[in-house]
């Protein structure tokens, strides 16, 4: 890479650092849900409404980087941040929080893997899937703080001061770098090195397909369906493990430990799925991805067990990471890069159904006493999508 070429993928990943926002809440869901006087259920339909507003804004996203540009989406994006954080701190109602959560799935979308992923691959192409590995670990690195230093204050004083804390230092930790250092790539900018030929499929990087004629493929709407099914079991997990962990009689402290090392994993398996992938074709690394996800959700069926407990940690960390490093890759080998961020946007709506993932697992748990019915779909779920990649290939216009 050029020295800018590494300015703006390290622009990229300080941007990524949003994203660990996301994943506090699951660790404070029992101080809101006293606080508020919420069930589980109730808390979890609010939860949708990120996914949601993720889902109706990924398209938008993805035609405003291509029709004015990363910059101006990631800086409206972190500017979000602020008003979302300072909403939530003051919620009083499920209203609020239903408001408050719509508002970071926007800002989540803007800073998220359509723009951030778009811009990357304008700017790498040898070695991109290590850039992206590393650049996705911004998520990762961000979650890990964010959740030790939210639930530390949640404790010492209040949720509320733990959003506004952690909103206001990181909106202005990011918004330098989405104002000043990332940018998509222009003539006159120095070409990024092509990947050599034996590196694999994603050296003349795919066809180039619009995002209409993707619409048209068998691909596509294999990536849809994995896509549900990996938000469906992901977006669950991470919103009950803390939880599912305490009522099984593990300390909240052991609890968030290895909620926190699950996604500590990410920072490795980014790296090493971005490696693994610029050696193979970017189809092998998503089969494997996606392989290892299915795993940890039958691995699931044994918890709380003491000796399985970590197991589930690590391979449900490192594959639920991978997606994020794996998924822009297999876009690109089906389709192209030109039009990845459209594409990749058209593939988010499947957020709207899939958002209903953690409010089905609470669902479940206020119906019947446990999460086991949840747990069982999952696995059920991940094994019929994993044997649907074999049906993935590279795509070409009509």
């Amino acid at each position: 890479m050029t020295g800018r070429a590494r300015w703006v993928v390290f622009g990229c990943f300080i941007c990524q650092l949003a994203l660990g926002y996301g994943y506090v809440f699951g660790p404070l869901l029992a101080d809101i849900t006293a606080d508020l006087d919420l069930t589980r259920s109730a808390y979890g339909s609010a939860r949708v409404a990120t996914t949601v507003a993720m889902a109706l804004a990924s398209p938008v996203v993805g035609w405003l980087v291509v029709r004015v540009g990363a910059r101006p989406v990631l800086v409206a994006a972190v500017l979000l941040i602020v008003v979302t954080y300072v909403g939530l701190s003051r919620a009083s109602s499920l209203t609020d929080l239903y408001v408050g959560y719509a508002l970071l799935g926007l800002l989540t979308a803007g800073l998220g893997d359509v723009t951030i992923g778009a811009v990357v691959s304008q700017w790498v192409v040898r070695g991109r899937g290590l850039a992206l590995g590393i650049v996705y670990t911004g998520s990762n690195l961000a979650a890990v703080v964010f959740v030790q230093v939210a639930t530390w204050l949640a404790v010492q004083q209040s949720w509320r001061t733990a959003l506004l804390t952690i909103g206001l230092g990181g909106a202005a930790l990011i918004l330098p770098f989405a104002a000043g250092v990332v940018r998509d790539w222009r003539p006159g900018d120095p070409k990024p090195a092509p990947a050599p030929t034996p590196r694999g499929v994603l050296a003349a990087d795919g066809p180039h397909m619009t995002s209409r004629d993707a619409l048209r493929t068998r691909s596509f709407w294999v990536l849809f369906v994995a896509l549900f099914s990996f938000f469906f079991y992901a977006l669950a997990i991470l919103d009950l493990l803390v939880v599912f962990l305490t009522d099984a009689g593990i300390d909240r402290q052991t609890a968030t430990a290895y909620f926190s090392f699950a996604i500590l994993m990410g920072l490795l398996s980014k790296v090493m799925m971005g490696l693994f992938a610029d050696r193979m074709a970017a189809r092998v690394a998503f089969i494997l991805a996606f392989g290892l996800l299915a795993l940890s959700s039958l691995i699931l069926l044994a918890l709380p067990a003491p000796v399985v407990l970590p197991v589930f940690a690590v391979v449900f960390g490192f594959s639920y990471a991978a997606r994020d490093v794996v998924y822009p890759l297999m876009i690109a080998e089906c389709f192209g890069v030109r039009n990845l961020a459209p594409i990749y946007g058209n593939l988010m709506t499947v957020l709207l159904p899939a958002s209903v993932g953690p409010a089905f697992a609470h669902w479940c748990f206020d119906r019947f006493g446990s999460y086991e019915i949840a747990f069982e779909v999952f696995v059920g779920m991940n094994a019929l999508v994993f044997t649907s990649l074999f049906l993935l290939r590279r795509e070409h216009p009509e």
